[in-house]
């Protein structure tokens, strides 16, 4: 087993699990590492994922971070934004979204810091992130594990529909609504606790449960299952560093660190 990898290497890796077994459906990946393990997904466990160039075509052979051009791409189909939302209205998308908070429930800001009148950080707005995470499912990446980002009570904006009963309204549909994994630097979360409580499936290497409890503003349950996450194999390392030859994956973790931590 190797330990040659870096911390963003293994979070892409735990990233790209998330699409396995999620069939054939839109997966959409939203920052550098999640873009990189929508990519690596595809050309490992799970080639029946449809992805895009960005613009609007389905593509076979993932984009390579910082391509200049259109060569090498091999195009699997016409996705203008109107197929995308045809994909998104039906359940058949699942995409990897960075909030600023996300509370007990699962529900997740990625707008503002404060009071919404008069906030202390403004970020990105809702963004159309209400109806999508009624309508299909989402993870979430969160490369700063915190008390700042889990927090204690309920998040100061929410942006997306989560696990809180007051929070729907009666005779709303939940049918694809579904929070699957919460990816962060010290773990991998899910909502498989009772009444759909946040638990911990993985540890990364190096790192113990009491470290992410005290780092998360609500309580954890340790799930039976638990245990520490894989590393990445030589396969997926190799095409990691095929999708992303720049390596801009160590730019987008403080000091790059490595995977296994002490």
């Amino acid at each position: 087993m190797t330990t040659n990898f870096t911390l963003a290497e293994l979070l892409i890796c735990a990233c790209a699990d998330v699409w396995a077994k999620e069939g054939e459906v839109l997966a959409t990946g939203i920052g550098i590492i999640p873009r990189i393990a929508q990519g690596l997904a595809k050309l490992t466990h799970s080639p029946q994922l449809m992805i895009t160039d960005g613009e609007a075509y389905l593509v076979e052979t993932p984009v390579v971070i910082g391509a200049k051009n259109h060569e090498g791409r091999s195009y699997g189909g016409w996705m203008p934004y109107s197929r995308v939302f045809d994909n998104l209205w039906g359940g058949r998308r699942h995409a990897l979204v960075g909030p600023v908070q996300v509370d007990r429930w699962g529900q997740a800001n990625l707008s503002c810091i404060g009071n919404f009148e008069k906030p202390k950080r403004q970020m990105l707005g809702l963004r159309g992130f209400p109806g999508n995470s009624i309508n299909h499912a989402n993870s979430m990446f969160v490369p700063n594990h915190g008390p700042r980002v889990f927090v204690e009570g309920e998040v100061d904006l929410v942006c997306s529909v989560g696990y809180k009963p007051e929070r729907w309204p009666t005779g709303i549909k939940q049918d694809f609504m579904r929070i699957h994994h919460i990816v962060t630097d010290l773990c991998v979360m899910d909502f498989g606790g009772p009444d759909h409580a946040v638990r911990v499936i993985r540890l990364h290497p190096g790192i113990s449960f009491e470290q992410v409890q005290a780092a998360t503003g609500f309580p954890l349950i340790a799930a039976p299952e638990m245990r520490e996450t894989d590393h990445p194999t030589d396969e997926q390392l190799a095409v990691i560093r095929a999708l992303d030859p720049k390596d801009v994956r160590s730019r987008q973790l403080k000091d790059d660190p490595p995977g296994v931590r002490s």
